[in-house]
């Protein structure tokens, strides 16, 4: 089955499985859309609202060109003027509004990640409690058919990439082996990253090679990260 396939397979899915009941929810009209998971939408008495989709994380525009890619989907999802229904998570340290976004029954949050478009977000998961086994599904799959984002040998989680302070971004997509740290094999941890422990990470049980400059393997078994 080729990705087109795949992808309209995704995205009836997803339109079938809807997060919680809409009818409640506020309406807003969206104005404009910043990057993979932030958007700007007007609400009914007519303020502007700076949303950031709650569960998931898109690639960073830097993140050549997986972030430009996200981006450009959310905005085919959501056009200038599309009417939405706003499930309100939290604010963020930035006053902006966390939420899960919808379109008629379907969450755009649970889509971008269906379509590869953006990770889950673990570590505020909890904001999606009742349909986190659905999210964590949809990455899976999108991993295993590697869509999007996941067609990539080392993939960056963007998380890990907001922390790497001097990555070239250009560099890390055109030549992985020589802008990766080759301590850690598994995966792509750009060589001059500030010191970083395991809890700032999402990766475990990974292979290191001396000298392991962030001290990922404290009892030097060769596997970083272990608990």
């Amino acid at each position: 089955m080729n990705k087109t396939a795949v992808l309209a397979i995704a995205t009836m899915l997803v339109s079938g499985l809807p997060s919680v009941a809409q009818t409640n929810l506020p309406a807003m009209t969206v104005v404009s859309v910043g990057d993979g998971d932030t958007l700007r939408a007007q609400n009914q008495q007519g303020q502007a609202v700076t949303i950031r989709l709650a569960c998931i994380d898109a690639p960073e525009l830097k993140q050549q060109p997986w972030g430009q890619q996200s981006a450009a989907r959310l905005k085919q999802l959501l056009p200038v003027g599309q009417s939405i229904k706003v499930r309100q998570v939290d604010r963020d340290k930035y006053k902006r509004v966390v939420a899960e976004v919808y379109v008629g029954d379907r969450s755009i949050n649970l889509n971008m990640v269906q379509e590869g478009q953006a990770v889950v977000y673990r570590q505020y998961l909890k904001g999606c409690a009742s349909t986190k086994d659905q999210f964590i599904k949809a990455e899976a799959t999108a991993k295993q058919q590697k869509l999007g984002f996941w067609n990539q040998p080392k993939p960056l989680m963007p998380w890990d990439f907001r922390r790497s302070k001097n990555t070239t971004p250009q560099s890390v997509v055109a030549q992985p082996q020589q802008q990766c740290d080759p301590s850690y094999p598994d995966f792509c941890l750009p060589p001059n990253s500030p010191d970083l422990d395991c809890k700032d990470i999402s990766y475990r049980r990974f292979r290191v090679n001396q000298p392991d400059p962030h001290k990922l393997d404290r009892d030097n078994d060769g596997i970083g990260c272990e608990r």
